[in-house]
């Protein structure tokens, strides 16, 4: 392999904020493997998420591009071909693939599935290893009956795949028919299970993203990771009608929401499993020392803090810009890298693109600092319309208030601080502004507020980069996507 053809292999640990890893400091040690790596590789200490959700986020994360540039913020919008970095890949010779549940990434046409040549997504079916017609519906409509049997018919796994067309035909129709593991999302084991076998057949350079939705709300981590909630908590958790809405609308006490936190803490132990087999797959494979590997996350996940901005509790991460929803961790192990070193300046996940050049180029030392070059900034737009219905319907009408407006974070790094690593986030939303120091992620104070209007400064600097399209409507999906949207709090 040319040093120049370095693999490329992007683990989001989706929702995962650093607060709850141990890798920053948790009382629970959910995070063993991702700590014992990063002691030969690099960790940034002060790492943000360009938004507060998954299309937003991912889609900076793909472009190099702030939210404020691309403004791919709402189910309805789709990202304009062209522009991600594994496309750009793709067409240098990279074999390329994403493997996720996560509809953003696999399903919904908001363009982040461009530039990918396998598209691994839900798997929540009988037979993971025969035809998936989830797939197949979200490629080629709803009611394309007679193409799937012939699709069937075609794969190495006939009656199989028949067999999940069925099961899933009775899961849209029949949901109280069908057992509840078959509605279900799929743990991280079984995207690593693609993956791995996806990896083996590559005879070239080739890049992925593999992200792991077991952080994301309903958090149900298997037996052997659940280690600090429980059989209550989780029929607590069954009972919600709404995770997040439940919270908002005053039907659940906001206690609940904290406990959760026990069993997300399971979910974050069982994906750190999961990527030790990534990790040691790659070593025995002899792929390891050839492979940029980024481990990250999209955005946090709140569990009833009260924002500085607006004095209201946050749950999830359907809007927001508290540092429970976009400090994540972040850690980087380089092609050959052995030593591992601690970075505490701001870093920002939107410069993805340009570590992956800066490796590709052989710039070892561009790539040490990719993540911290450039504004490290944030935003939410609110809440998008899908949700903004929800809102409406489980909260009083004066209480929309807080899900209206964007919000907007700016993060520097404070030379003057007597705290080593701290950072200065300045934020703003309508008419109020706030100055914050972060110690780390655990710590954190008001200073004040955004006098000098920084974060108007930097935020002015950016412009339309006009690659937004039309995609397709929250409305106009398939029934098996739009349950799925619903299982994750993004639709009705």
């Amino acid at each position: 392999m040319s040093t120049n053809d370095p693999n490329v292999l992007l683990v989001v640990l989706d929702s995962v904020r650093a607060k709850n890893t141990s890798l920053h400091g948790h009382e629970n040690e959910t995070t063993p493997f991702l700590d014992s790596l990063s002691e030969s590789a690099t960790r940034y200490d002060q790492a943000r998420s360009p938004g507060s959700w998954s299309l937003p986020s991912h889609t900076s994360i793909f472009t190099g591009l702030h939210v404020a540039e691309h403004r791919v913020t709402e189910p309805k919008h789709k990202l304009a071909a062209g522009n991600t970095v594994f496309e750009e890949l793709q067409t240098t010779g990279y074999e390329t693939a994403v493997f996720s549940e996560n509809p953003w990434l696999t399903i919904m046409d908001v363009g982040l599935d461009a530039g990918f040549d396998e598209v691994s997504g839900a798997q929540n079916v009988l037979f993971p290893e025969a035809a998936n017609p989830t797939e197949f519906t979200a490629a080629e409509g709803q009611g394309q009956y007679v193409e799937y049997v012939k699709r069937c018919l075609d794969d190495d796994h006939p009656v199989k795949s028949l067999l999940n067309g069925v099961g899933t035909k009775l899961a849209w129709d029949y949901p109280d028919l069908v057992p509840d593991w078959l509605m279900a999302s799929a743990p991280a084991e079984a995207y690593v299970d693609r993956f791995v076998d996806w990896q083996s057949k590559r005879e070239g350079p080739w890049a992925a993203c593999i992200n792991l939705m077991d952080g994301h709300a309903p958090y149900e981590p298997n037996p052997e990771h659940d280690l600090w909630g429980g059989k209550r908590l989780k029929k607590l958790q069954a009972d919600l009608e709404k995770h997040v809405w439940s919270f908002h609308g005053g039907d659940v006490p906001w206690w609940q929401c904290r406990a959760f936190e026990a069993l997300y803490d399971g979910a974050i132990h069982q994906m750190d499993a999961q990527l030790r087999r990534i990790v040691d797959v790659l070593d025995e494979r002899g792929e390891l020392d050839d492979t940029l590997l980024v481990v990250t996350s999209d955005h946090g996940e709140g569990f009833g803090e009260v924002s500085r901005l607006k004095g209201t509790r946050l749950v999830g991460h359907v809007e927001g810009i508290d540092e429970s929803q976009l400090h994540v961790p972040l850690v980087v192990k380089r092609p050959g890298q052995e030593e591992g070193e601690v970075v505490t300046d701001p870093a920002s996940l939107t410069n993805f693109p340009d570590v992956v050049r800066a490796v590709r180029d052989g710039d070892d030392e561009r790539a040490r600092e990719g993540f911290t070059d450039g504004p490290v900034v944030a935003s939410s737009q609110g809440l998008t319309e899908p949700n903004m219905e929800l809102a409406e319907q489980f909260c009083e009408p004066s209480a929309l208030w807080q899900f209206r407006g964007e919000m907007r974070a700016v993060y520097e790094a404070e030379s003057d601080s007597d705290v080593d690593g701290a950072v200065l986030k300045r934020a703003d939303w309508d008419e109020e502004s706030v100055d914050v120091r972060v110690v780390d992620a655990h710590a954190s104070y008001l200073r004040g507020e955004d006098a000098d209007g920084r974060v108007g400064d930097v935020f002015g600097e950016f412009s339309d980069a006009g690659v937004r399209e039309a995609g397709t409507d929250v409305d106009d999906v398939d029934d098996a996507t739009r349950q799925r949207l619903r299982d994750l709090g993004y639709a009705e």
